[in-house]
């Protein structure tokens, strides 16, 4: 069997993977962020299949996977989630938990930061990365001042002080909120500092182009914009698993609290017989 996780990560994922595999199994992990790789290397190196691990996107995944001489796979694993052991890093500027530069990048070698965006992109491509992006419902308030605030001299550099800044902005922000109100503008700019939505697309359609006929696609989204492209993709192009996503239960949302926001969805590449719910179970369980 052969198994791309396109979202290697921290190798979470690939670890739980290569202990079902076995010996006879290959498993093929990609990642676009150099340092997250390293740790994946180190955790996955004295586990039994054949594991290959690539610095790539998953826009890239038939090229890898042909590359090492496979014209199709089994299974694609996608994790849209961003790992621990980048948003702890205050220098990757992907929280506003911890005072960093406001970079974003999830491939480090990339040109553009959030910084640069903010810097750089007129007010009206502003508004429409607030808006749809982050769905923020102040988006051309938000836009306004920040094109403001460069125009003086004084537009925050940093996480924390960015994340101020929309707080100061945002009517009732500096009181009781559920979430914090700069946080659908962080979702927004690192959405399009990387691409997501459209890498997504590619990466989904590449996905489809290599699993062979009964091969499956296991996708996590961890928010409404990434969730709607993966179901409207699954039901145009393949075989849904579910009718709808499945979610944490309270266990792993109490161990995990980041899993409180994660869908999965499940499909199965065309050619797929008798009982695609029971396959389901067993695969993903």
């Amino acid at each position: 069997m052969v198994v791309i996780d396109a979202t290697v990560g921290a190798g979470g994922h690939s670890e739980g993977i290569a202990s079902r595999l076995g010996e006879e199994g290959v498993l093929i992990g990609l990642d676009v962020d150099t340092q997250i790789l390293a740790h994946a290397r180190r955790r996955l190196k004295d586990l039994p299949p054949r594991i290959e691990l690539f610095e790539s996107s998953y826009r890239h995944l038939d090229s890898v996977l042909h590359g090492l001489g496979f014209e199709r796979c089994d299974r694609v694993l996608m994790d849209l989630g961003v790992s621990s052991l980048q948003l702890d890093r205050a220098e990757r500027g992907l929280s506003f938990r911890l005072d960093g530069p406001l970079d974003m990048r999830m491939d480090p070698k990339s040109e553009t930061t959030a910084y640069d965006l903010l810097s750089r992109s007129s007010e009206e491509e502003l508004v429409r990365i607030f808006r749809d992006y982050g769905e923020e419902r102040y988006a051309r308030r938000i836009a306004g001042e920040v094109v403001r605030a460069r125009r003086q001299g004084g537009l925050p550099r940093t996480t924390t002080a960015f994340a101020d800044f929309v707080a100061r902005i945002v009517p009732g922000g500096g009181g009781r909120r559920r979430i914090h109100p700069a946080t659908r503008v962080f979702q927004a700019l690192r959405i399009a500092v990387n691409r997501e939505l459209e890498a997504l697309r590619e990466g989904l359609e590449k996905a489809v182009q290599v699993l062979r006929p009964g091969g499956r696609l296991a996708v996590i989204s961890f928010h409404s914009l990434e969730d709607r492209i993966v179901k409207n993709f699954i039901r145009d192009r393949m075989t849904r698993l579910h009718r709808k996503p499945l979610t944490a239960d309270e266990a792993e949302k109490s161990a995990n609290p980041r899993s409180r926001s994660a869908k999965l969805r499940v499909a199965v590449q065309e050619g797929m017989a008798s009982d695609p719910g029971m396959a389901a179970q067993e695969d993903i369980q």
